[in-house]
């Protein structure tokens, strides 16, 4: 097969997680309990590829890149990690993409702080660039090009640039750019090493392409961006752009053509899909649900925002109205909510939109109405809390506190994640708590707490049925009890210090 451009990445992410996308987040921890080789295997098992070493799914932003070379005439594949070998005499580069390269972002440092371990991913990734094959690659002179949401993470390592002879670093969305970088790759003109894509550079709607084979778990993006403005979130640095509801339909269709039968429903806000600023509108979102629940046996959401599914409901009933289309193949849906803090001070001063069309003061109240009616609906969320936002003091932590207990009686998970610099606040420090006391020790034990309540009945009720007819319930069983004493970690493990070295 005749190859301009390999893409690929390491054993982390080209994976579907044995169909569980939640057992992704096992490779952002080290390993716990249990062998690492029997931890990867769980989290990161080997995908399905075609006589080529072409997986059946891959990470949908590389899908999008394959799409945007051979809509453009390139020879362009995604190709397993273990097969680059194969393409590498006749290949010009290899394009690279990652959610975490170097276990920086959240939870991966927080896990690297707290325990004094590196986290799989970073292994994995490491192991994968001084692999033989890469080696080669290296000796055989072709480009490197490094792009993904973790780009950024390679200015904290620039060592490495040069130790792996990366050629350019493409921070934003590459769709449009990576032709450009491509052109110059096959005329051997100069590549710029960094490369940030702007609001200029960004794609518009009809330059973004259409996936042409399968994504990991049938994860489908239905919208960019995010009007909410966040100060700690790098999402807010993208434009809003919806995405059609006939593209999106056409990305599952490639998705069931592969034997995707199920979809994730891709967006920082699903209830602002087809929105009038942060105020949803039910035509897009209810025609959105109907259109894929005609064609997929089961859904999923990747991110709610709290205030919309408070308006929505309260506004339209919204809520209830999806998820009685939902119901017709489901009899719940999972999603991820952040919740940020319990702090009306840290609400106002680092995301007053996330409150929206609410006032900010009301944030508390906000996020207990929005967990309510989650409840009523079998709406299940796993939430995060980020813990060392600029700005944050002792009784941010206690209002926060405050917050978690009144969640008790509502079905969910809530994980504290140390503070990140991205977004506005990329020039800020990094939160480097080794030892965690005081206020922030009970916040991480009341967390503790509500999660060991609420885990193995969520799993009971919703994902274990069958146990003596499906050998799945079993693993789901074991992973629970390595979560939780993942989770149990962050409370009880004193650190044998701090090796981010940043």
């Amino acid at each position: 097969m005749k190859m301009d451009f390999i893409i690929t990445t390491d054993r982390s992410m080209m994976t579907n997680h044995h169909g569980y996308e939640f057992l992704g987040f096992m490779t952002t921890s080290p390993p716990m309990g249990i062998p690492e080789s029997v931890w990867n295997w769980i989290s990161m098992p080997r995908p399905k590829v075609d006589e080529y070493g072409r997986p059946v799914e891959a990470p949908y932003g590389l899908r999008k890149i394959e799409a945007s070379l051979q809509d453009a005439g390139y020879d362009a594949y995604v190709i397993d990690p273990d097969y680059i070998d194969r393409y590498i005499d006749s290949s010009k580069a290899i394009l690279i993409g990652h959610h975490d390269y170097f276990a920086l972002g959240p939870p991966s440092s927080e896990w690297w702080i707290i325990t004094g371990r590196e986290p799989v991913n970073s292994k994995s990734f490491r192991r994968f660039m001084n692999s033989k094959a890469m080696v080669k690659a290296r000796e055989s002179g072709l480009k490197f090009i490094i792009g993904g949401p973790a780009s950024w993470q390679w200015l904290w390592r620039p060592e490495l640039i040069d130790l792996w002879k990366i050629d350019t670093i493409i921070d934003g969305e590459a769709e449009k750019v990576i032709i450009d970088i491509a052109d110059r790759i096959l005329n051997n003109e100069p590549l710029p090493l960094y490369m940030y894509v702007g609001v200029d550079d960004v794609p518009s709607i009809d330059e973004i392409p259409i996936i042409k084979h399968a994504s990991v778990n049938g994860l489908v993006e239905i919208m960019r961006g995010c009007p909410r403005k966040c100060r700690f979130c790098s999402v807010m640095l993208r434009p809003l752009r919806y995405i059609p509801i006939e593209k999106i339909i056409k990305e599952i269709e490639v998705n069931l053509a592969y034997g995707v039968n199920g979809v994730i429903l891709h967006s920082e806000d699903v209830f602002l899909y087809g929105a009038d600023g942060v105020i949803p509108r039910p035509e897009p979102i209810l025609k959105l649900h109907k259109e894929v629940m005609e064609r997929v046996d089961s859904i999923a959401w990747s991110h709610v925002s709290l205030a919309a599914i408070k308006y929505s409901e309260e506004k339209y009933r919204l809520v209830s109205k999806v998820m009685d289309i939902i119901y017709d193949k489901q009899d719940y849906i999972g999603v991820e909510v952040g919740i940020e803090t319990g702090s009306r001070k840290l609400a106002k001063k680092i995301m007053p939109a996330k409150a929206a069309p609410y006032n900010p003061d009301l944030w508390p109240n906000i996020v207990i109405d929005a967990f309510r009616i989650m409840s009523e609906n079998n709406i299940i969320p796993a939430s995060t809390l980020i813990v060392g936002l600029p700005g944050e003091d002792e009784e941010d932590i206690i209002e926060t506190i405050e917050l978690v207990e009144r969640l008790r009686e509502y079905p969910s998970l809530i994980v504290p994640m140390y503070f990140v610099p991205m977004g506005y606040f990329k020039d800020r420090s990094w939160y480097l708590k080794e030892k965690i006391e005081g206020p922030l020790r009970e916040l991480g034990e009341i967390c503790l707490k509500h999660d060991l309540y609420w885990a193995e009945k969520i799993l009971s009720k919703y994902y274990i049925k069958t146990s003596l007819k499906n050998p799945s319930s079993y693993i789901l069983k074991i992973l629970l009890r390595l979560l939780l004493r993942m989770y149990r970690t962050i409370i009880s493990v004193k650190t044998k210090g701090i090796r981010l070295n940043i």
